[in-house]
């Protein structure tokens, strides 16, 4: 067997782009989806548009929020997976004196410091126990 020839820059980086591309097609998708699923039916998407609201402002808000709901589905999606950053995430706000928003935060790395580490060996089927903890 012969070892494979690696790809050209050139062809790495087209493959890696439409890769990207695709990837961010998806998450498209899922935004529309959430973005129905929030709002509740098709005829009150308009809303959405805060037609009343500074163009600019709106859009900053919509950037922020989309930024921080990415961040906080990802790691409520595995969090034992980010218990590290969740743990210094925590401490940042603790140190800095934000007490409410570090009590929050405890919700969530309290419980993990007393649940076991999963190492990914034991596959599940997606039930609630996976998605949740």
């Amino acid at each position: 067997m012969t070892a494979s020839t690696p790809p050209t820059a050139e062809h790495a980086d087209e493959a890696l782009a439409a890769r990207a591309a695709h990837n961010a097609e998806q998450i498209a998708g899922f935004l529309v989806l959430g973005q129905l699923d929030t709002i509740g039916r098709p005829d009150k998407l308009p809303q959405d548009l805060w037609p009343d609201q500074d163009p600019a402002v709106v859009q900053a808000v919509w950037d922020r929020a989309l930024a921080v709901g990415y961040r906080a589905g990802l790691h409520a999606s595995r969090p034992r997976f980010h218990r590290d950053t969740l743990d210094r995430l925590r401490g940042v706000l603790e140190d800095a004196g934000w007490q409410a928003m570090a009590g929050r935060a405890a919700a969530v790395t309290d419980l993990l410091a007393v649940t076991p580490v999963d190492d990914g060996l034991e596959a599940r089927a997606g039930g609630v126990e996976e998605v949740l903890w």
